[in-house]
């Protein structure tokens, strides 16, 4: 365990690195074979034992969903897995049905291309790398957003094999056309639900700043480094700082 805190205080660290200061090439290998195996089986474990434990939460945000507006509980929408491949991604639906995606397009383009002033400016002046003035979202959205508790259907994600409980968290397929080269790294391995940026910086970093704790996260990747990062997440949620 005091490997993996160290390997966290180095994550940390990077922050304040620049892209040519820190970036090095991914090495994935240790997510295959025997690891790989683990942590594939890790995730089905503990997938399987969180869906059934919270199945009745499930069930309840289900329902506040469906009164609080027309549409679907859930919100479908193709995201990008391992080497790019695209996968069906699952939320609990916390916008008005059919809403235009211009606006959250706009703000990506921002966001990745480091336009730090105008992912402020969306946010009224706020130091946050993370939408949260969307006139697209509705009451119980922003609640659900808040608490993260709109990412619990990726669960189901989990169980297919699309995401892994840690990893990287999937882009948009439109979010890719402002990557860098270098950018494309963290596509390398399965994305996941939680992972480094989460912990470590969430909606206060910026997007180079998170692809940099993703690639430490797939270079020193190890399942004692998972369940640090899972312990972790649950005051991170728990204090509402930001959306997963």
């Amino acid at each position: 365990m005091k490997q993996n805190a160290a390997a966290l205080r180095v994550a940390s660290q990077t922050l304040s690195l620049s892209q040519h200061e820190f970036f090095v090439p991914v090495d994935a290998k240790r997510f295959f074979g025997l690891s790989g195996v683990l942590k594939r089986s890790f995730d089905l474990l503990a997938a399987s034992l969180l869906t059934l434990a919270l199945l009745p939460l499930l069930a309840v945000i289900a329902l506040l969903v469906k009164r609080s507006s027309p549409g679907p509980v859930l919100f479908v929408q193709e995201r990008l897995g391992r080497n790019g491949r695209p996968f069906r991604f699952y939320k609990f639906r916390s916008m008005r049905h059919d809403s235009d995606d211009a606006i959250h397009r706009q703000f990506a383009a921002m966001f990745i291309n480091g336009d730090n002033d105008g992912c402020h400016e969306r946010n009224g002046g706020k130091q946050l790398f993370k939408m949260e003035q969307d006139p697209r979202i509705t009451r119980i959205g922003y609640w659900l957003r808040r608490t993260s508790l709109d990412e619990l259907p990726q669960l189901f994600n989990i169980l297919q094999g699309d995401m892994s409980l840690v990893g990287p968290r999937p882009p948009i397929s439109y979010e890719i056309e402002n990557y860098q080269p270098w950018h494309l790294e963290r596509l390398k391995v399965t994305p996941g639900l939680t992972g480094l940026w989460q912990v470590m910086g969430r909606s206060q970093v910026s997007f180079d700043e998170m692809v940099h704790l993703d690639l430490h996260y797939i270079n020193h990747w190890s399942l004692p480094l998972d369940m640090k990062i899972l312990l972790r997440t649950i005051p991170v949620v728990m204090r509402g700082t930001g959306g997963m």
